[in-house]
């Protein structure tokens, strides 16, 4: 089974094939674009540079002709403190093709805030997601909002209000007339809400340290499921209702971070902070630790996703700049291999004509060959020394990568 025509089946989006339009695009960071860049520089193959009006770690999206994404000003920018009274969170809209800056929606922050954030992650980790007639944000005790395409509010929902450490991150999901916010640090709960109204559909309790944004997935015999990762097990929803249909142990006795990927009817889950893997096959009902646990293992990656590609995962070290090639069908390690220079990893990796793209925390990206034997094909600098922790994304045969300063597009042609 194609797992890009799998995920693409799934999807609710309504936009145009082509746009990359939620957390990790429309099939879990494969793109099918062609004719990506493999090199580039400050240089050398930069189509366009636009200066954002703040920091975050949250990934642009791409809607028809624009380009959407999140971003913070006013208090805790790096080398600026700022006052937590001057805190707003901004929605960017920019021109596709050119880059241009068309406009900025100001957020007002629901104070008092996390008055530090750790690691920089910031107060703008959400990537914003589409149906292609509204933009979906999610920013913490500050809500959930819809927006039309061009930046008009439509509603603001209260999904909890508690604070974190380490911000919150988990993006929007849409399934059918909902969109589904991991709530875990604000109130422990799965909250899906109604698209047009913000009302309320229906709220899971019990999330806990659940770092993750859920993904839907398909059991062999063609239902969907909603996937989450809490502290210690993966639970199996029914995304209509919230309803649990099974849980399955981790042995990873902390948080989980990274999005799952699913293939063939098998979830795939890399550990947070305290290591672990699995594999748990969908469809089960009820404890299916001893039924549906595939395998087990140890190698990790506390911040990005994994991806899947033919019969392997890939994934990142985020604190040691090391690249992992696993069998999905054992859990075995194929390949451990040095990035280059100790660069941290958060970003979550993209897949795309068989080249693995990972954007290291202080603007190198490391082109791999998408092979279980290992190869780096390239690494890129485009000089900025802000940070990097948003997935790369791609649209128009061109990477569209962003720093804490800028939005870069980038192609070769």
């Amino acid at each position: 089974m194609n797992i890009c025509l799998t995920l693409l089946a799934l999807s609710s989006v309504e936009g145009l094939p082509q746009d990359w339009s939620q957390f990790r695009g429309p099939a879990q960071g494969v793109s099918a674009e062609k004719t990506l860049p493999t090199t580039w520089s400050a240089t050398q193959n930069v189509v366009w540079k636009t200066a954002l009006p703040g920091p975050g770690t949250s990934s642009p999206i791409v809607v028809g002709d624009k380009i959407y994404l999140t971003a913070y000003s006013g208090f805790n920018v790096p080398g600026a403190p700022g006052d937590m009274n001057a805190l707003k969170r901004h929605l960017v809209c920019l021109e596709r093709k050119s880059g241009k800056l068309l406009w900025t929606k100001d957020v007002e922050a629901k104070l008092p805030e996390q008055p530090k954030i750790r690691d920089e992650h910031g107060y703008a980790s959400s990537t914003p997601a589409s149906d292609g007639k509204r933009i979906y944000c999610f920013f913490g005790k500050s809500g959930a909002k819809a927006f039309d395409l061009t930046g008009k509010e439509l509603w603001t929902a209260d999904v909890g209000d508690a604070l974190n450490g380490w911000g919150s991150a988990a993006s929007p999901l849409l399934f059918e007339n909902t969109v589904i916010i991991n709530a875990s640090v604000e109130s422990q709960s799965l909250v899906a809400l109604d698209v047009a109204t913000g009302k309320e559909a229906w709220r899971t309790r019990g999330i806990k340290e659940s770092w993750n944004t859920p993904v839907l997935a398909k059991t062999k015999e063609g239902a969907t499921e909603l996937l989450v990762a809490i502290l210690g097990k993966i639970l199996g929803l029914d995304p209509k209702t919230g309803k649990e249909l099974w849980s399955c142990e981790t042995n990873i006795p902390w948080y989980m971070v990274p999005t799952a990927v699913v293939a063939d009817g098998v979830s795939y889950w890399i550990g947070g902070r305290s290591g672990g893997a699995l594999a748990v096959r969908l469809g089960g009902r009820g404890d299916v630790t001893a039924t549906h646990r595939l395998w087990i293992a140890e190698k990790n990656s506390n911040v990005p996703s994994p991806l899947y590609h033919d019969g392997h995962l890939y994934f990142a070290s985020d604190s040691q700049g090391i690249a992992f090639c696993a069998e999905a069908a054992t859990g075995k390690i194929v390949y451990q291999e040095r990035l280059g220079r100790g660069d941290q990893v958060y970003a979550s990796p993209i897949l795309a004509e068989g080249k693995i793209y990972y954007v290291g925390r202080g603007g190198r990206t490391y082109v791999v060959a998408a092979s279980p034997t290992f190869q780096l094909l390239a690494t890129n600098e485009l000089g900025d020394r802000s940070l990097f922790h948003a997935a790369p994304v791609t649209a128009d045969g061109r990477l569209l990568i962003r720093s804490n300063t800028h939005l870069y597009c980038v192609d070769e042609r």
